[in-house]
């Protein structure tokens, strides 16, 4: 699977982001799909992530009740919706997509996803 992440940019703290990721390529409706992050000098983190049919996901704690990740099975596109953005969420974000179909829970192991878009650029200014 082909995925294209976009809506990355500069926003002033307490600000609102909102990431598209674009699939195309394979049944995009039967893959699980998350979202990572790395910032300058750190390891890619987990951000969130959710199942194929939508109705479950996870996120770190560092961004729960921040962050809301969805997806529109029709346009094959998940979101991330930030607010509240804070410097410390400055980062390249990336969206994956699993490895395998049909996974029965919502995954956040790196290692679990296969395909992987370009990465966008979120910088948050204080």
């Amino acid at each position: 699977v082909q995925l294209q992440a976009s809506g990355g940019g500069l926003v002033q703290a307490g600000g609102s982001l909102r990431l598209s990721c674009a699939a195309s390529g394979r049944t995009f409706s039967s893959y699980s799909m998350g979202w990572f992050r790395q910032a300058p000098g750190k390891e890619r983190e987990f951000v969130a992530a959710i199942s194929w049919t939508g109705g479950s996901t996870d996120y770190a704690g560092s961004v729960k009740g921040r962050f809301t990740i969805s997806r529109d099975n029709v346009k094959n596109t998940v979101y991330l919706q930030m607010n509240s953005l804070k410097p410390e969420d400055t980062a390249v974000y990336y969206c994956a997509a699993d490895k395998f179909p049909y996974r029965d829970y919502v995954p956040r192991v790196q290692a679990l996803f296969g395909s992987w878009g370009q990465g966008t650029q979120v910088t948050v200014s204080s």
